[in-house]
């Protein structure tokens, strides 16, 4: 799995000129998934995210994880973040899940961030086309991976 974290202000996500989702702070995770990703890898890439301390203390040290401060987490399915660009000028994005796998993992990913965190997420609609609108705090953007 590769999830780019970007820690956030406000988040919202719009499907069909509908909101799906949306959080007030927190992350907005834009979430990959590869074809031999499996439910340890969703297990170990949430657990890592919901642990990270990139959250201000009193201070101004990043010293908080998300469960600290009370936060949301806008989860974003982003099959893109396997592309390949390295020949010619069109993504390659065969490292990319199929969507029935995709869609599992992806799943059991939020499950695990909700059930076992006590976490917020909120989702777009998998495998829709997607307009994400958020303001990024810091900027703060990492990317975790679970191999």
């Amino acid at each position: 799995m590769r999830v780019v974290v970007q820690r956030s202000k406000t988040a919202s996500v719009t499907v069909n000129n509908e909101v799906t989702g949306a959080v007030e702070h927190g992350f907005v995770l834009l979430v990959g998934v590869t074809h031999n990703d499996t439910v340890e890898d969703a297990r170990y890439t949430a657990d890592k995210i919901a642990g990270l301390r990139i959250f201000e203390d009193e201070n101004d040290k990043m010293n908080l994880s998300i469960k600290d401060t009370g936060g949301g987490i806008l989860s974003i399915s982003q099959f893109t973040l396997y592309g390949d660009c390295r020949k010619g000028r069109r993504p390659n994005f065969m490292e990319a899940a199929r969507p029935d796998h995709a869609e599992e993992i992806y799943n059991l990913f939020n499950e695990r961030l909700k059930e076992h965190h006590g976490l917020q997420v909120e989702t777009g609609k998998f495998g829709e086309m997607m307009d994400v609108s958020f303001t990024n705090d810091g900027p703060v953007t990492l990317i975790v991976e679970s191999k």
